[in-house]
């Protein structure tokens, strides 16, 4: 679930660039974590650069490709990548930590159809993805930049949800969830505004069977927590 604390924000100056997908938070890597990393990476992940990698290559054959967006310590997207193996998943998360522990998780389960880019993920659907290439984006429980003030930190924005809408298949998914009410109305004003993509039901959409609940999510729920889950289909 969502940390509804502030993360750190130096003189609470405006962001360098108009959209961020990640704050930086510290975090520690356990044993574990590090092993993952040392032994699976450089088979696992995939550098950011200017130039498109040939993702066929990358994963070894033709497949459809999803990519998330920020998977904080990757259970959602382990489970996801497992029960779809038919479709290749590009993973982006900038924390050390989350991306120590996806990759245990890939060791552990044998994945072969997930590849990890640690690095702002604005960037890399910028400089490394096919416009009209995937079949699938998710965006689960980013960031809410709860107070007023900081709304304008939202990952989800008109600009940027243009860019991803741009980057779907005719036919592609963009997958959101949040846990944050009023960062749900947003999304749902934001993506119905965007003339490439047509909701695929009437206002959030039923959890899709394949986003599994996370631990938070269901502590959340106990407590009568609400989520919302929005699932928009290019057009």
């Amino acid at each position: 679930m969502s940390d509804p604390t502030d993360p750190v924000d130096p003189a609470d100056a405006p962001p360098r660039r108009a959209i961020r997908s990640f704050v930086l938070r510290a975090g520690r890597m356990g044993p574990g974590q590090s092993r993952a990393l040392a032994e699976l990476g450089p088979r696992f992940l995939v550098p950011c650069t200017p130039q498109r990698p040939d993702w066929d290559a990358v994963f070894g054959r033709r497949a459809p490709r999803v990519l998330e967006i920020g998977f904080g310590m990757g259970d959602a997207t382990a489970h996801i990548a497992a029960l779809r193996p038919d479709t290749d998943f590009i993973a982006c998360e900038v924390h050390a930590p989350g991306v120590g522990a996806l990759l245990k998780r890939i060791g552990e389960q044998r994945l072969t159809n997930l590849r990890i880019v640690q690095h702002d993920a604005v960037e890399v659907l910028a400089q490394m993805i096919e416009p009209g290439s995937l079949a699938g984006i998710h965006v689960f429980f980013p960031d809410p930049w709860h107070k007023k003030k900081h709304h304008k930190r939202r990952l989800i924005q008109p600009a940027f949800v243009a860019q991803l809408a741009a980057h779907l298949a005719p036919g592609g998914t963009l997958h959101c969830a949040t846990d944050w009410q009023a960062y749900a109305e947003q999304m749902l004003a934001v993506l119905g505004a965007e003339p490439l993509l047509a909701n695929t039901a009437d206002g959030y959409a039923p959890k899709p069977d394949y986003r599994p609940l996370t631990k938070f999510e269901n502590r959340g729920l106990r407590l009568g927590h609400g989520v919302w889950d929005l699932v928009f289909r290019r057009r």
